[in-house]
């Protein structure tokens, strides 16, 4: 998310946040490394994948919002693997 233009610490505090939002909405268990982790990946992925359709997020927020979505994705997709 190159256009957020948020620094490395306000990344990895709103990376975890998401990661932490995800872990509840997709009732996964995971800690709070995994959490951040997957906070900052998910925003880069569903970054990328909304851009694909034009849709671009701005922000913090919009930073929150794809880190969201980006991490529910890659849980869903653990799930799969795993099962």
């Amino acid at each position: 998310m190159e256009d957020a233009n948020i620094g490395w610490v306000a990344a990895i505090i709103i990376g975890g946040l998401a990661g932490w939002a995800a872990q509840y909405f997709m009732n996964s268990r995971t800690g709070i490394f995994l959490n951040i982790i997957l906070g900052i990946i998910g925003a880069s992925l569903a970054s990328f994948l909304f851009g694909l359709f034009g849709v671009t997020f701005a922000g913090i927020f919009g930073y929150l919002i794809s880190g969201f979505i980006g991490a529910c994705i890659l849980i869903w997709i653990g799930r799969k693997i795993r099962s």
